[in-house]
């Protein structure tokens, strides 16, 4: 064992040196660690603001596109009105045309009905007067031989009915 106190500072040195070394190599990896924890920190920091700073823009879109949906929604319910108006104009106006083509049948069958009233009335009248020119004549020429001499000449109102218009 004396080579062991003879080889005591060698040892000493080395184990000193392994201690250096051991104590490096944890100093060296606790730093290491605190920087791998610094990096992860600051990683996980930026990608938390950026994280903050996407859901800040989703969260504006939704409120530029909810926005747009909303003043879409009002336009839409603005044409809307505007179509339910002209909606009940054209009502109105179907309604007028509608009262008016019934007023207008009405008239036309109210015409109708006159028109074959004065038909009828002209008919008779036609008959009537073919009836009266008849009997004048019957009677012109019976009062021509009673009388021995022509009849006397009918008005001149009358005359082209009675005599005809070939002996004017």
């Amino acid at each position: 064992m004396d080579w062991l106190t003879s080889a005591a500072p060698a040892i000493a040195s080395a184990f000193a040196a392994l201690g250096v070394i051991t104590g490096a190599a944890f100093s060296y990896r606790q730093v290491k660690r605190k920087g791998d924890t610094d990096e992860r920190i600051a990683t996980a920091q930026v990608r938390a603001t950026t994280e903050a700073a996407e859901g800040q823009t989703y969260v504006e879109a939704m409120k530029t596109v909810t926005a747009g949906f909303s003043s879409l929604l009002d336009q839409q319910r603005g044409m809307l009105d505007q179509q339910k108006v002209l909606l009940e104009q054209e009502r109105t106006m179907h309604a007028q045309t509608v009262e008016r083509v019934n007023l207008l049948e009405a008239g036309q069958l109210e015409l109708t009905r006159e028109v074959r009233q004065l038909q009828e009335e002209q008919r008779k009248d036609r008959r009537w007067k073919a009836a009266a020119l008849d009997y004048i004549r019957d009677l012109r020429g019976l009062l021509a031989k009673a009388l021995g001499r022509p009849a006397p000449e009918p008005p001149e109102e009358i005359a082209a009915d009675i005599l005809g218009p070939d002996r004017l």
